[in-house]
């Protein structure tokens, strides 16, 4: 956790809130919106399935148990989640998870099935709004420097790089 990460002045945006729908690169149409208690079991059949290739920096976990323990620490504090739905499956989730130094830690994850198709960057997007609506005023992430669709992703949201000293990039942004 680092106390003295510097956020830039200007605030990035704007952001829309959730609910939000749109028609992703497939034609499929996708919903974004909070999460709900009653999206736990769906939320989790998601990280079940997700692709052990697309995991980055040990998550999400690889093993049912593990991906529940997860799902609730993220989903029963006081950060706040968004996920992507189309029809009854999950496209997609996104957290802000606060670390205790009044900035929120943000973390995406959209499965191989709905990979490269604009979901991300909606997400993103969408959980942004959500957080400035909370009165969320500092996010911040870690990438793999070498995961440059995701560094491009993070760079054309908003966030700058504010650490680029070890193999991860550590990218900042203000509400």
């Amino acid at each position: 956790m680092n106390d003295d990460r510097r956020f830039p002045d200007d605030p990035a945006g704007p952001f829309p809130e959730p609910p939000q729908t749109f028609t992703d690169r497939e034609g499929r149409d996708i919903e974004i919106r909070p999460f709900e208690e009653g999206d736990k079991e769906p939320l989790v059949s998601m990280y079940v399935d997700f692709d052990p290739a697309d995991r980055a920096q040990g998550i999400p976990p690889a093993t049912e148990y593990r991906v529940r323990d997860w799902v609730e620490t993220l989903t029963g504090g006081d950060g706040l989640n968004v996920i992507a739905w189309n029809d009854d499956d999950v496209a997609g989730h996104a957290t802000l998870v606060p670390d205790g130094n009044s900035s929120y830690e943000l973390a995406i994850f959209v499965h191989q099935d709905y990979q490269r198709a604009g979901i991300g960057s909606h997400l993103i997007r969408t959980l942004l709004g959500y957080g400035r609506a909370q009165d969320i005023d500092k996010v911040w992430l870690t990438v793999e420097r070498w995961n440059r669709a995701a560094v491009n992703l993070y760079r054309n949201v908003g966030f700058e790089t504010a650490d680029a000293e070890s193999f991860e990039l550590e990218m900042v942004l203000r509400l």
